[in-house]
């Protein structure tokens, strides 16, 4: 088991104690409060951890603490993970990301494009050119989730049994067909709609290795990077330390609501968001991207590729404000904030909701994780809570915040 814990004083690694205590207490408001069960916060300068933060209850019920080895959902932040595993692939030579995704996966072939209409009387056209492996990767393929309620195609979605992105009982290879038979929101390439394209990147990724998601994964990321704690389910022995998972209600409390099914392997692979990992294992992670590939000798990546992985790959530069699906993404957190490979990138801080560095990179998870590392200030920063939360609680942008102010050298 990796470990996390604090191995410089914060003024040794340019960052203000005052400061990151003003980070702490503003998250610990949310947590007496009761509206975050509680939290996990590290920020780390050149891979030295110089401060973290453990503070509330993994379980409320139980009365158990947050710790550095608790485990948690991370949901989206799986995304990243396979990024890394595709362009591993794409390294061998066995994957292009200009490949059309139907010699993988013949069922998008010819994909189809929405046109008008709605339920039974949708009407279509053939896509202006393939889906492609990119467009998988930057959210450009024009695949959607079903919870978005903002375009007819989410609904098509939810009447194929997608809300939650899989039909219920279906592995990765059965959801394929399903998405397949779906029409693409817009042309491939022409806009960005975060989406369900990190599941069909995961097949793409079975097929081309021939080995099983968690497998890949297992073998080729988790294990060389020491990144024990990390899978898509949970053990017997790891079980006590994952945290419960919350939701807020209406009366402004939390409860408990069902999260993923991680005990025992799960039917459904999702390369989207299956995930559970803890605190010391995405330092790790993060340490990896940080330093271009490589982690103690392991190289997963050539720099260059880290490179590619983590710069804006929107036509002309664009923003996800200006080049995303309307209205799903027309808010203000998309001003100057691009998209790499898996990863969001900021390309314009002066934009931003929220400070940050040129370059900074990361993504977040919808049960309240994020992480970002800032290569102009040599900066990895990761939060972990357990809340799936029906209104925004505008908590990442003041981590920005709050995060930037500390820095001072």
């Amino acid at each position: 088991m990796a470990l996390l814990r604090q191995e410089v004083e914060p003024g040794e690694a340019g960052l203000d104690a005052k400061a990151l205590d003003r980070l702490d207490q503003h998250v610990v408001r949310l947590v007496d409060e009761g509206r975050l069960p509680g939290f996990l916060i590290s920020v780390a300068r050149g891979g030295r951890v110089a401060h973290l933060t453990c503070h509330g209850r993994r379980d409320l019920a139980a009365g158990l603490p947050v710790e550095a080895d608790t485990l948690w959902r991370v949901y989206s932040m799986t995304k990243p993970v396979t990024a890394v595993a595709a362009l591993m692939l794409v390294e061998e030579g066995r994957l292009a990301l200009d490949d059309p995704l139907e010699r993988y996966l013949p069922a998008f072939a010819e994909p189809r494009v929405y046109v008008a209409g709605s339920g039974d009387d949708v009407r279509t056209r053939p896509a202006a050119g393939p889906i492609l492996i990119r467009h998988l990767m930057t959210h450009t393929a024009g695949l959607t989730f079903g919870f978005y309620h903002t375009h007819p195609v989410d609904a098509l979605y939810r009447a194929a049994g997608l809300e939650s992105s899989v039909r219920p009982g279906s592995d990765l290879a059965e959801t394929m067909e399903v998405y397949a038979a779906l029409p693409l929101q817009f042309d491939p390439g022409t806009q960005w709609n975060y989406s369900v394209a990190s599941n069909v990147l995961g097949r793409v990724i079975e097929v081309v290795s021939g080995q099983p998601l968690d497998t890949f994964f297992g073998e080729r990321i988790l294990r060389p990077l020491g990144m024990t704690d990390t899978g898509f389910h949970v053990d017997d022995e790891q079980a006590g330390r994952l945290a419960e998972l919350y939701g807020d209600a209406d009366d402004g409390t939390i409860t408990p609501i069902p999260g993923l099914p991680v005990r025992g392997r799960p039917r459904f692979l999702s390369g989207s968001g299956g995930l559970v990992s803890s605190a010391p294992d995405w330092h790790r992670f993060m340490e990896m991207l940080r330093r271009r590939g490589e982690l103690d000798g392991v190289r997963l990546l050539a720099p260059e590729t880290v490179e590619t992985m983590t710069r804006n790959h929107l036509p002309g530069g664009a923003d996800l404000r200006s080049f995303g699906s309307r209205p799903a993404h027309d808010e203000p957190g998309n001003d100057g904030v691009g998209f790499g490979l898996g990863v969001s990138v900021v390309v314009d801080p002066a934009r931003t909701q929220a400070p940050a560095g040129p370059g900074t990179y990361g993504w977040s998870g919808v049960a309240t994780t994020t992480f970002w590392v800032d290569p102009s200030r040599d900066l990895t920063v990761q939060f972990m809570s357990q809340l799936r939360p029906k209104r925004s609680l505008r908590l990442f942008p003041e981590l920005r915040r709050l995060v930037h102010e500390a820095v001072t050298g």
